[in-house]
């Protein structure tokens, strides 16, 4: 029987949290779709302070995932890090996604002060700030930009998503991003961007919603069985 893919889970794990405990049934789900078997393993962002490499280096797929403020900000920005720059399929959701974006201004595009509200309120450059419109435990919609990854998984130019956070990628600074590798994908009714993915990448994308809360009705969701599909591909190239 094949080897289970290694799925990295980056986040620090609490019961408590909806997200967390519907990622390993939506990763099940996606992996009987795909007809393979997943080992996901949880990955404290404090062990990650040191560097990524040495805890991450045997996983064919890395997820950061919801409930920020991580234990170690750096720990999370150094496993997305990873993942950019060695190819590793990544997926980020809700604080994921909002990392995502953090960790590309600072070390791609030289924006060093670029923060995060929650964690630095007085910040200069606030690039993750609170929304406009809370979306906890909300859903609400989201268009796909023509010619993109996320539009191709799911087949379709639009969707509904369930949403559990308070800040997000500050539109204010989406400009900055116009002409790099990593693209907005989705936005919301007002522009807003809801979606990144990395032009260059075999798979980085990264979302505000959370698609992981189709696990908890039973739900395979697109956007994680590519995901899925994405690191069965890489773990057969090694």
């Amino acid at each position: 029987m094949p080897a289970a893919l290694r799925i990295a889970l980056v986040g620090d794990y609490n019961p408590a949290v909806t997200a967390h405990v519907a990622i390993p049934k939506a990763l099940a789900l996606s992996a009987r779709q795909s007809a393979c078997r997943i080992g996901p393993a949880w990955i404290g962002t404090e062990r990650l302070d040191g560097g990524a490499e040495r805890e991450l280096e045997s996983f064919d797929g890395i997820w950061c995932v919801p409930a920020s403020p991580y234990a170690s900000m750096e720990g999370a920005l150094a496993a997305i890090r990873l993942a950019r720059e060695t190819g590793r399929p990544f997926l980020g959701t809700c604080g994921g996604f909002q990392h995502a974006v953090l960790e590309y201004a600072r070390n791609v595009l030289g924006h060093i002060h670029a923060a995060h509200a929650e964690v630095d309120p007085d910040a200069d450059m606030p690039l993750i700030a609170p929304l406009s419109c809370a979306m906890v435990e909300r859903d609400g919609d989201i268009a796909f930009l023509p010619g993109t990854r996320i539009r191709k998984i799911y087949g379709a130019d639009r969707a509904s998503e369930t949403y559990h956070c308070s800040y997000g990628f500050n539109p204010q600074y989406a400009p900055l991003f116009a002409s790099s590798e990593m693209v907005v994908s989705a936005v919301n009714s007002r522009d807003e961007p809801h979606a990144v993915e990395l032009t260059s990448h075999p798979f980085f994308l990264a979302t505000a919603f959370q698609p992981e809360r189709s696990g908890l009705n039973g739900v395979s969701h697109p956007l994680i069985e590519g995901f899925v599909r994405a690191a069965h591909i890489a773990s057969r190239s090694v």
